[in-house]
């Protein structure tokens, strides 16, 4: 499902050798303890939050992936090859300023002649391939299990059980937004009329001398709104997506009445019958946006003064329409990792996951399709601040089963980051598990590509992977030789490694170093990446 909810929570009443072993010797970016980098204490400029992910946390004391510096002192000016990057997700606005340069085109497709041209089994697929049709809002998963009677009955009694508790939940927190947000804006009419002034500031709200209670509420209540967000803008906008978010459970996601796939016309449960779909895998509708979101994360044009700057610099954006709003379906993910496969990609970002998956073993037949054609995946934690490793939180697609050896070595799972450094470094939404988590990335409001040519923030860790993905494509752009398999082992074995125990969950009574939370124990560099593939590539290394 790819909606992420912002972390608003509203409630009212180095430079130095680190020695030999498999780093060969590496010279990693931060001082020998990375625990000793100091906190960061000011807050970020409007510069840093734009580019915070692509930081050095030893120059800039933000946790970053050390994008810049890779660019500025081993890439500098080579381009390297280009590398097709399929984007697994919603539609992509392929007509945004910023990414319009950096799309993959069949050439072997005429296109808008409804003819399969190249005989590859789509018409018209000139970017890339929709596998939604027309269709947009969806059920999830298990709605559609309850829905369709698919599964034994322990199963299904499981997702009854959910689907009530979730139904009513998203209810009562759509009614409480919807309070929030009047109350806010009730304040905020009162409080501007006040000042005389259609802004103010916190310092304003705390000079306010409330000699009624009605304006010591209206102080209190938009004080607090303050201390979230900046603006009360910014407040309004957030109730007005949780708003939206919570409508859409309602009506769509958790309404088991619903049948989101009726306009698409196939049979979503039987892998043989692929008629269905079409050529344009542009987004629908402007909330459509996900897409876009995440190809701007990957490859947004450098440097072109405009946007934002995606992490690889020499990529072709392959557009794959499979996860609706809502949850997607097991055959689109697999069908979609074959089409990106057989159409050239070298890396497929899937920032999505859901808890059922029927069909996943054709998704896994998939996944190993991929890594037999040395393909990459790189695949979303998902954002419930779970353990992933406790066989009562899955998260489909992953590389392995019940906990077991992975069955294909091609797969990276990524973990959220935050912009602070220390204890609260992992986002308290990220999933995370030492079994299932591989790698953690920046992810917390993350400034990239939305549609219709503007840019927003988004927080998630469905923003954590495409950065990885996009770190991949530099590899593989600058060292075309490297194999999945070893362009996988080198973004885990160079990530900067942190002791320092993180909270998880959100929940300060429960934390734990990376290394018991993660494969890695890291998070990833591409300064350290890209100084680890040149030694693999010349055969100075082996993982």
């Amino acid at each position: 499902m790819t909606s992420n909810i912002s972390k608003l929570v509203l409630t009212i009443s180095f430079t130095a050798l680190i020695g030999c072993g498999s780093t060969g010797g590496l010279i990693l970016t931060p001082v020998e303890n990375i625990d000793t980098v100091p906190l960061k204490v000011a807050e970020l400029t409007e510069t840093e939050k734009k580019n915070w992910g692509h930081l050095d946390l030893a120059t800039d004391t933000i946790p970053g992936m050390s994008v810049d510096k890779a660019y500025s002192e081993i890439i500098k000016n080579k381009k390297g090859s280009k590398v097709i990057v399929a984007v697994l997700d919603s539609g992509i606005d392929l007509g945004h300023e910023d990414l319009d340069d950096v799309l993959w085109t069949n050439t072997r497709e005429k296109p808008g002649n409804n003819k399969d041209d190249d005989g590859n089994g789509f018409i018209d697929d000139i970017h890339g391939y929709n596998f939604l049709g027309e269709s947009y809002n969806e059920q999830l998963e298990y709605v559609r299990m309850l829905r369709l009677n698919i599964g034994d009955q322990a199963t299904l009694t499981k997702a009854k059980t959910e689907l009530e508790k979730g139904y009513n939940e998203a209810l009562q927190n759509k009614q409480q937004y919807e309070q929030i947000l009047q109350a806010v804006k009730g304040a905020d009419a009162e409080v501007r009329q006040h000042l005389g002034k259609e802004t103010y500031t916190k310092q304003d709200l705390a000079g306010i001398e409330a000699t009624t209670e009605t304006m010591q509420r209206n102080v209190a209540i938009l004080t607090q709104m303050l201390s979230i967000k900046d603006s009360i803008p910014e407040i309004l906008k957030e109730l007005g997506l949780g708003i939206a978010h919570f409508t859409d459970q309602v009506n769509y996601n958790l309404n088991k009445d619903f049948n989101g796939r009726e306009i698409v016309g196939d049979d979503p449960y039987d892998l043989s019958d692929i008629n269905y779909g079409n050529g344009n895998p542009n987004n629908r509708v402007e909330d459509e946006s996900h897409g876009t979101h995440v190809a701007g994360i990957i490859a947004a044009e450098r440097n072109n003064g405009i946007g934002a700057n995606g992490v690889a610099n020499n990529v072709a954006i392959m557009s794959i329409r499979a996860v609706p709003n809502g949850d997607e379906y097991d055959k689109d993910i697999a069908r979609g990792i074959r089409y990106a496969v057989d159409n050239g990609a070298r890396v497929i970002n899937g920032s999505f996951g859901k808890a059922y998956s029927p069909k996943a073993q054709w998704v896994y037949d998939a996944i190993k399709y991929a890594a037999e054609n040395n393909v990459l995946f790189v695949h979303a934690a998902g954002n419930d601040g779970a353990n992933l490793d406790d066989p009562s939180n899955p998260n489909y697609p992953n590389d392995q089963i019940d906990n077991g050896i992975e069955f294909s070595d091609n797969v990276i799972t990524v973990g959220a980051l935050d912009p602070n450094y220390g204890s609260e470094l992992v986002a308290s939404y990220s999933n995370y598990g030492k079994i299932n988590v591989d790698i953690f990335a920046p992810g917390t409001d993350i400034y990239s590509t939305y549609p219709n040519d503007t840019y927003e923030y988004s927080p998630g860790t469905s923003m954590a992977s495409p950065a990885v993905a996009g770190l991949a494509a530099l590899l593989f752009s600058q060292y075309p030789n490297l194999t999945a398999s070893q362009v996988k082992k080198i973004i885990l074995a160079s990530g900067l490694p942190i002791k320092t125990k993180v909270i998880l969950g959100g929940d300060p009574s429960n934390s734990a170093s990376l290394s018991e939370i993660s494969t890695s124990g890291k998070i990833a560099n591409a300064y350290n990446a890209l100084i680890m593939a040149n030694k693999v590539s010349k055969g100075q290394l082996q993982l």
